[in-house]
């Protein structure tokens, strides 16, 4: 920061991101801090290869003030990006409502017995920003890459375990639905058996004991085919 106390001028240094055939700007702060209007001029060294504006203007009472420096496209690189380039800020007091329309060479004569503030500026190359690197753009697709080959097995490998689950479960369905369907028809047979039974012993007039030893066995056939079809 300056210290000027007509006009503080930020920053010092003007830095600019060279690169060949490209415009490049900064931009500097004029803050007025006093009650009065003050009126700037912006000077350089070589004033051929930096556009500046406002190169003059009126600072308002209490109000900043920003200037742009543009440096024009250049076609040679400087050795080491050395730069000897100078600005030059100078401030004096204007009249009170002046403007801009009212600035004149001579207010910053100091012959003219005015006090005129100068604050000097250094101009700066810097290296422009590096792009992001591309090895490590390649290795972030890599890995999503991956990731997407890894999930996609385990959902292929889970597919094939309950195929394979279900494969080994429909055999064992099968069988029991089989051994039901011969359970059933067995105690169908045995009821046609009982009914047999019954006509041949009426026909031939069995006794009542061996009749009641027929009903007995095919009670318990049915018994035993009613627990097979609820199974």
């Amino acid at each position: 920061m300056s210290t000027a106390q007509i006009l503080t001028v930020e920053p010092l240094e003007l830095r600019f991101p060279f690169e060949l055939k490209k415009q490049i700007s900064c931009s500097l702060q004029l803050s007025n801090r006093s009650d009065n209007h003050v009126a700037f001029k912006v000077k350089t060294t070589n004033p051929k290869k930096y556009c500046v504006r406002p190169n003059i203007g009126i600072v308002l009472p209490r109000s900043t003030c920003d200037v742009i420096v543009t440096m024009q496209a250049q076609k040679e690189m400087p050795p080491n990006l050395q730069c000897k380039d100078k600005f030059l800020v100078q401030s004096v007091v204007a009249t009170s409502g002046a403007t801009p329309k009212d600035i004149t060479g001579e207010m910053f004569n100091k012959e003219a017995g005015r006090v005129v503030e100068e604050c000097k500026l250094k101009v700066t190359y810097v290296p422009p920003p590096q792009p992001p690197s591309p090895v490590a753009e390649e290795s972030e697709a890599d890995l999503l890459t991956e990731n997407g080959n890894t999930n996609g097995s385990e959902v292929t490998r889970s597919f094939n375990d309950t195929h394979d689950s279900s494969s080994e479960a429909r055999p064992l369905t099968s069988n029991l639905t089989e051994e039901k369907a011969a359970a059933v028809q067995q105690s169908d047979t045995h009821c046609q058996k009982l009914e047999l039974t019954k006509q041949d012993a009426n026909k031939h007039g069995f006794g009542s004991a061996s009749i009641m030893f027929v009903i007995g066995v095919g009670l318990l056939s049915l018994v035993v085919g009613y627990f097979l079809r609820s199974s």
